[in-house]
């Protein structure tokens, strides 16, 4: 017999099953060692196919072996595998290694195992053997101390008789050469969030007149034994998980599996507690914070069917859950569910793959949703279940739009305007707390000279240095690539000592703060303050016990989070991310306003946002404080028409990369050429509009110079196929790479 298989680690330009010739052990899936290239390198592979004739002519290498005792693909995972190869165009390789947890392909089986210790003899035995004296006795101290400490609580984890005073592993050991205890070993699961099922809360899910409505839409449709999608679009403070969690419990009863996907943001304590409280056990969680045991062993429990629910990041839509009924994707709208690492894939894409093939229903879920998740719903091809008030009768917050310019005529040139501070006080004098937004990190955007003008940038990438303060009085940081130096007395270009700190980052905006509201406890968040695994989580737990009065940070504070003392929200900058270069710059903006001016009055109290801009007529900010979505996404989804921008199009960028730029040059003339004569020879049937090559947005990054080529078209399988021939041509070298991105994030 034969097979067909796949190297994992084959570049793009070949990365195609090979025929190997097999005893017929390797069924579909299997992971194998093959011999491959001249040299007959053993590398690993997957068996994605079982013949009886070879389609290579000469002579055939055999599979040298099996990875025993290791995970495998399903004929499910390898259908994903290969829907990844042809829709974003990676390898199949790659491929494996998302749709696998991290670990799954190496040697070692990373399985912690617990060592119970028992004894083997009775409780009189033991007696007697601890009263007699000689060498029929026992002497040792530290076995003394075992079997007494056995015979009061009858088994013990070896590590706790570890700790024992004066106990020692050789004495365990001893004793089980001696045949007096009993070693056994089990497999235990390293779950971190198991504490959030030991208290269960399966009360039933008490709905809203308007919640009702929705969930007896979504429930017709999740009825329904064809796939279907639909989308809850809903205020913020609308209750939406609630109408989830109502599905969730009848998808359940129904005896089928759910993955439910959140943004990274969002997976906080909060999250997690409210579904392992109420669905115990049989929660996975899956997450790129997890260790990789941790993963793996979540993995193994749902491979088993010991899962009937999956909560998760962006990769938890691989979960390899069996009778799928439900795909849920919250917070559909964030960029996070896009990965920017091949392969490049949506979450929303595979969702619908795997809602296919299971004829489940997908549910998407968001208070801004992406527009073109909106304009499905418009056109029908997705089902829109509306949300239009909040739950309980409480009121969106009133957002106050203060003209930073006004400010700085009357002489405040400080982060903070009156309206906020004045705010501040309100909340304080109350025992309120206030959440404030600023999407910069660090002290100051940038160093700059007033003697040249020259910006202090980053000798990696084309970027400007950010100040950071620290106890040492301050470093320069890029934020792209982590480089850091010392803040220069002097200018580098012209050795003038007349450098300024322009801009404020959510750094500076903690010690200006701490000057106007001294009483006032500030807890920042952002990537700074954040580094450990569980720091996130300690400090919103904090914050919801009252342990500081304001929020500052970064998109981390902006979306997710529910905390019932909120009665402000404050935003720093609500411009910064409107005027970039970037078609979805208005989406963005509009959403990230709308998700954190969410934050404010999600109790009986009500709330207030004020919303501090420099371009206060913006009709996007003005939308964003009314809350109405339906508007903005009037007026453009009418631009997008008009612009030909998705969801009238697809959009892929092509991304040459090269250390030298005279190659990079040649390469991009070369590349032009390759994608050009294509378009008008044998795919000129074909509607594309060319853009480039120019220069990218960060022309260098990591001393890498990068040109892009932007492409409007339809993506279908001969489309798909124009791309995998230009990347085919352009075969990574040690000099330059060409990457292709379908529907990046940004363009």
């Amino acid at each position: 017999m034969f097979c067909e298989v796949y190297i994992l680690d084959a570049p793009y330009h070949i990365d195609r099953p090979f025929d190997y010739e097999t005893d017929g052990s390797h069924t579909r899936g299997t992971i194998v060692r093959v011999p491959f290239g001249k040299g007959d390198r053993l590398r690993t592979g997957v068996v994605v196919r079982l013949k009886d004739t070879p389609d290579s002519e000469g002579k055939i290498k055999p599979v040298h072996s099996a990875i025993k005792g290791r995970f495998s693909l399903t004929e499910e995972m390898l259908g994903l595998c290969l829907f990844l190869k042809e829709y974003t165009l990676c390898t199949f390789g790659e491929a494996v290694r998302t749709v696998l947890p991290p670990g799954a392909l190496s040697e070692s089986e990373n399985i912690k195992l617990r060592r119970v210790c028992s004894l083997k003899l009775s409780r009189e035995s033991c007696a007697a053997l601890l009263v007699t004296t000689g060498r029929a006795g026992i002497r040792s101290e530290g076995q003394r101390e075992i079997i007494k400490y056995l015979m009061d609580i009858g088994s013990a984890d070896a590590e706790l008789i570890s700790a024992l005073p004066g106990v020692t592993s050789a004495h365990i050991r001893a004793l089980s050469e001696k045949g007096i205890i009993e070693i056994s070993s089990f497999e235990e699961i390293r779950n971190p969030y198991a504490k959030y099922a030991l208290e269960r809360d399966d009360s039933p899910i008490k709905l809203s007149a308007a919640q009702t409505a929705a969930y007896s839409t979504a429930e017709e449709l999740y009825s329904d034994t064809k796939p279907r999608a639909a989308l809850l679009y809903g205020v913020t403070g609308s209750g939406k998980t609630k109408v989830i969690m109502k599905l969730i419990d009848r998808t359940l009863a129904d005896k089928k599996t759910v993955i439910m996907l959140v943004p990274e943001i969002s997976l906080t304590p909060q999250t997690v507690n409210i579904f392992c409280h109420r669905y115990g056990e049989r929660v996975a969680v899956l997450h790129s914070s997890l260790s990789q045991g941790e993963r793996l062993d979540a993995w193994r429990r749902i491979r088993r069917g010991d899962v009937d629910l999956v909560i998760g990041t962006r990769s938890a839509i691989f979960a390899p859950l069996e009778n799928i009924g439900l795909i849920v994707i919250d917070e559909e709208h964030e960029h996070t569910y896009k990965s920017e690492s091949d392969p490049k894939y949506h979450a929303r894409d595979v969702a619908a793959y795997r809602a296919g093939k299971h004829s489940a229903m997908m549910l998407l879920a968001s208070a801004t949703p992406s527009l073109e998740s909106f304009h499905k719903a418009q056109c029908g091809n997705y089902t829109l279940i509306p949300l239009r008030e909040r739950y309980g009768g409480v009121s969106l917050p009133e957002a106050i739009i203060v003209d930073m310019r006004e400010e700085l005529r009357l002489g405040n040139t400080t982060p903070i305007s009156d309206r906020l501070l004045k705010s501040l006080s309100e909340v304080y004098e109350n025992e309120n707390q206030a959440i404030l937004f600023l999407n910069r990190r660090g002290y100051s955007s940038e160093i700059s000279c007033k003697g040249c003008g020259e910006v202090i940038s980053c000798p990696r990438c084309s970027v400007s240095l950010t100040y950071h303060t620290n106890s040492r009085g301050g470093k320069m940081l890029c934020h792209l690539y982590g480089y850091t130096d010392r803040v220069p007395k002097i200018c580098p270009s012209c050795s003038s000592d007349k450098l300024s700190f322009l801009g404020f980052g959510t750094q500076k905006l903690e010690g200006e703060l701490s000057k106007y509201a001294p009483d006032m406890t500030v807890m920042r968040m952002d990537a700074d303050t954040t580094g450990s695994k569980l720091s996130y989580d300690r400090m919103l737990e904090d914050f919801r016990e009252g342990r500081a009065d304001i929020l500052l940070g970064t998109q981390m504070v902006a979306k997710g989070h529910d905390f019932p003392r909120v009665t402000l929200v404050g935003v720093a900058l609500a411009d910064t991310s409107l005027y970039v270069s970037d078609f979805r710059a208005a989406e963005r903006t509009f959403s990230l306003l709308t998700q954190v001016i969410g934050r404010a009055g999600r109790a009986k109290s009500g709330g207030v946002a004020v919303i501090q801009t420099f371009s206060p007529s913006s009709e996007v900010i003005r939308l964003a404080c009314a809350q109405d979505y339906d508007k903005f996404y009037e007026g453009e989804i009418a631009l997008r028409r008009e612009l030909s921008y998705p969801p009238f199009c697809d959009m892929v960028t092509l991304t040459l990369t090269s250390g030298d730029e005279r190659t990079l040059a040649k390469e991009a003339e070369h590349l032009s050429k390759a994608v050009i004569s294509r378009l008008e020879g044998k795919y000129s049937g074909l509607p594309f509009v060319v853009f480039g090559p120019f220069e990218a947005q960060v022309y260098k990054l990591n001393d890498k110079y990068r040109m892009r080529m932007v492409v409007k078209c339809k993506l279908t399988r001969e489309s798909r196929r124009l791309f995998h021939e230009v990347l085919c041509e352009f075969a990574p070298t040690k000099d330059s790479t060409l990457a292709v991105d379908l529907n990046p994030l940004t363009v």
